[in-house]
Order: C-alpha cells, then sequence, then structure tokens
C-alpha cells in the first residue's frame, strides 16, 4: 500500500493518466521540461516510485526524454553528435580507423599539394621534427596527430577537415594509444620518419599524386604492422 492508502498498482496508473494530461498541456504551450518528480508526486498526491514508473512508460513510448542532473523533457530526444562520438570507440576498432584514415588523409594530402604556401610547408616541416625527436609515447602521439592535422588544415577544405577531427578523436582512445606505442620499434619509427618527409616533399613540390601516393603508403605501413600483432589487434577490438 501506498503512503495515501491506495494500491501502488493504482498509483502507478494515476499517475500515468495524469502525466498524459501534462505532457499534452505542455506541448499545447509550447514548453518543454517536466517538473521534478518529488514535484509530480506532490501535485498528483502520489508516491514518487508511481510517478517514475509512469514516465519510464512515457519514455518508452516516446513522449518524453530525460537526462541526469538535467531533467525530464516532453517530446524525443533532440540528435546530439557530440554523445555518439564519445561511444565510437566502444563500437569500433583500430582497423576500422585505418580503413577510414586510408580513404580520407591520401585525399587531404593531395589537396594540399594543390594549396600549400612556402609559410605552410615549414610550418609542417616544424611538426615533423617534433614527431622525429619525440622520446615517450605520449609526444609521439601528440605530434604525430599535429602533423597529420596539420595536412588536413592545408588542405584547405573545412568539411575535410570535420571529418578528420572526428576520426582522428576516436584514434586518440587511451587504450589504443598504448597498443599503437607497443607496436612501435626503432626500425619503424624511422621507416615513419622518412614517409613522413616523403609526403612533405610531395606537397612542397606540388605534385598531388605523389603526396596522395605517399600518404597512402604511409598509413598501409601502419595497417601492415597492425595486422601482423594479433595480440595488439584482440586489445584494439
Amino acid at each position: 500500500m501506498s503512503p495515501h492508502g491506495k494500491p501502488t498498482q493504482r498509483n502507478s496508473s494515476l499517475a500515468l493518466e495524469r502525466l498524459r494530461v501534462l505532457v499534452d498541456q505542455l506541448e499545447t504551450e509550447g514548453r518543454a521540461q517536466l517538473p521534478t518528480e518529488r514535484e509530480l508526486a506532490e501535485q498528483m498526491g502520489v508516491g514518487r516510485r508511481a510517478v517514475r514508473r509512469a514516465l519510464e512508460v512515457l519514455e518508452a513510448e516516446g513522449r518524453i526524454w530525460r537526462r541526469q542532473g538535467a531533467g525530464t523533457f516532453v517530446g524525443t530526444e533532440p540528435h546530439q553528435p557530440e554523445r555518439h562520438l564519445k561511444k565510437l570507440p566502444e563500437v569500433t576498432n583500430m582497423l576500422e580507423v585505418m580503413e577510414v584514415r586510408l580513404r580520407l588523409e591520401p585525399a587531404l594530402a593531395q589537396l594540399a599539394a594543390l594549396r600549400a604556401t612556402a609559410a605552410d610547408v615549414a610550418w609542417m616541416r616544424q611538426l615533423a621534427a617534433k614527431v622525429a625527436t619525440a622520446d615517450d609515447m605520449d609526444s609521439r602521439e601528440l605530434w604525430d596527430g599535429a602533423l597529420h592535422r596539420a595536412i588536413a588544415t592545408v588542405a584547405g577544405n573545412k568539411l575535410f577537415l570535420a571529418l578528420f577531427d572526428v576520426v582522428d578523436r576516436v584514434r586518440q582512445d587511451d587504450t589504443w594509444r598504448h597498443v599503437r606505442e607497443a607496436l612501435r620499434t626503432e626500425a619503424r619509427l624511422s621507416l615513419y620518419k622518412s614517409q613522413h618527409m616523403e609526403v612533405l616533399d610531395a606537397i612542397e613540390r606540388r605534385d598531388p599524386a605523389a603526396a596522395e601516393k605517399a600518404m597512402r603508403q604511409h598509413l598501409l605501413a601502419l595497417q601492415e604492422r597492425l595486422l601482423q600483432t594479433s595480440g595488439g589487434l584482440s586489445d584494439a577490438s
């Protein structure tokens, strides 16, 4: 029995009935947010548990949506890309990221070769030097990401840059960073350094075909390393 002397089931049905009326009213008035559970329980003369159950039904029906710490709102939850982005590392893996990078970054290198100024090239070479001299995981990840983003920036296409940032944000998942570091050897770091130089040399020569090819070869080398290391793949999935 509830504190009001009515069966809990009846309390929930009553709460649902009254909440439907309230939601209809709020929709008509153009108001978005419902009162708190405590306030609703007091207004309706039912227990908070009954209100919570009724709200669950309305949420399942798509009449309301709730967010922790923010409240309960009329209608369907608005699309929020940033919330989905945060979940991407949980539903993808490093090989999928490499598949996307292989289709995106060679095109960015190609555009960069068409649009880079002398100042742009000098900037990218400074970043490449930082990558080459980095001596710990954090520095390597930081400067390597900065170099690749600089190429994306110099490509001069804001939509491409936004897509790059989405992929790069997923790539920076902490678990994956440690997997990548475990796969790095002196020989590999030397290879990546020379490949960076090949990309930048092609961009400086204004050779879009060579820049695209050099970037693809660089990313294929990274992908090959992942494919060769089954332990890294299991950690990355």
